[in-house]
């Protein structure tokens, strides 16, 4: 008894939904239909790597927090503040952020706040900040201050003194609180929220900052938390349709409802976060929107045909129409896998050979 296959030309329609392999057919009787047409052209079977991809918007800014929060700066010093940065400015570690009573507050890296005047036989982390700042910007060598050390001696105090030195401040050796800010790196202004010539308290809020290096965040929807992977390669194609390569840096472990009293769990995400690998090609673009194309997984080599070459079995399962030598055609059942959004194609196990010929629609 011959078995009863549902064959695809232009009824049967092949769709994948953005990288679940999801295939969604026509019915039977249109099918049957379209079988009885003319044939259909041909592709070849071919052999090579495939790839799955997430693909899906996201925004081209400079990076923050792994959250996409901004650095918020907290000022220390009382007084008046008497110079402020600008939106956009960049800071490096080292540098004068701003001043309070012509007054000079440093940046300097770190991941320890300021919390305490530091002096000379003070010891802890924030003291390992300090000295590493010092030899990193070269107010010491190695041999003279060992950036590792905890301890606030003799030589952190004479190696800071020639960072107040250069700054303008008075050269004491010490760092009270509030004459310096420690952030994790150098960083961009993304707003300032002191006022020129306001009061400057201590505990209250100065300005956002950023990292200078453009990023692109995105909101992952849950599912896709399995599929994307750190160091997964992407390409983003930019406004006017140009394209630059990166690669997934940070992703998020919990999904975070977005701002606002109609959003439910239902509208949570998962934060994510693109490197460009030269994100010189894209400056200028800051919060432009972008198309992000995330290669996720990928088959070294696997027999594969165009996704429109697929075809519905009656009673489930699916296959492809294969044209031998001389016309004769033959249905081949072939189970599916990988799915190359990319390039339109899925890989396919069954009876089939490298080279053969299937029947795809006209173009």
């Amino acid at each position: 008894m011959r078995k009863s296959w549902v064959l695809a030309g232009a009824a049967v329609l092949v769709a994948v939904a953005a990288g679940s392999g999801v295939v969604v057919m026509s019915s039977p009787k249109q099918a049957t239909a379209a079988a009885q047409g003319p044939p259909a052209n041909t592709a070849k079977v071919e052999k090579g790597k495939l790839s799955a991809m997430v693909s899906q918007f996201g925004t081209l800014t400079y990076r923050a927090r792994s959250d996409g929060s901004p650095y918020a700066v907290i000022n220390q010093a009382r007084g008046i503040y008497t110079e402020l940065p600008a939106d956009s400015d960049s800071v490096n570690c080292g540098d004068v952020l701003y001043r309070v009573n012509d007054k000079p507050v440093l940046l300097l890296c770190g991941s320890t706040p300021a919390y305490r005047s530091l002096s000379e036989g003070d010891s802890g982390p924030d003291v390992t900040e300090l000295n590493a700042n010092l030899v990193h910007l070269g107010y010491a060598t190695r041999a003279q201050l060992d950036p590792s050390s905890d301890h606030f001696s003799s030589e952190t105090a004479s190696a800071l003194k020639k960072l107040q030195s250069k700054v303008g401040e008075d050269q004491t050796g010490s760092l009270g609180l509030g004459r310096a800010v420690f952030l994790p790196e150098s960083v961009r202004i993304a707003n300032v929220t002191g006022e020129l010539a306001g009061s400057a308290r201590p505990g209250a809020h100065v300005l956002h900052a950023t990292s200078d290096t453009l990023v692109v965040q995105l909101a992952l929807d849950p599912s896709q938390q399995g599929q994307v992977t750190k160091g997964d390669r992407a390409q983003i194609t930019l406004p006017g349709n140009k394209s630059v390569t990166g690669k997934v840096d940070r992703l998020g472990r919990v999904a975070q409802v977005p701002a606002g009293q109609n959003n439910t769990a239902g509208a949570a995400t998962i934060p994510a976060s693109i490197s460009l690998d030269d994100p010189q090609e894209a400056r200028g673009l800051d919060q432009a929107p972008v198309q992000v194309d995330i290669t996720t997984k990928g088959v070294a080599s696997a027999l594969s045909v165009p996704v429109t070459a697929i075809v519905g079995r009656s009673g489930g399962g699916f296959a492809v129409e294969v044209v031998h030598v001389g016309g004769r055609r033959e249905l081949v059942a072939v189970k599916l896998g990988l799915f190359d959004t990319a390039g339109g194609r899925v890989q396919v196990e069954g009876g089939l050979r490298q080279g053969e010929h299937v029947v795809v629609p006209s173009s």
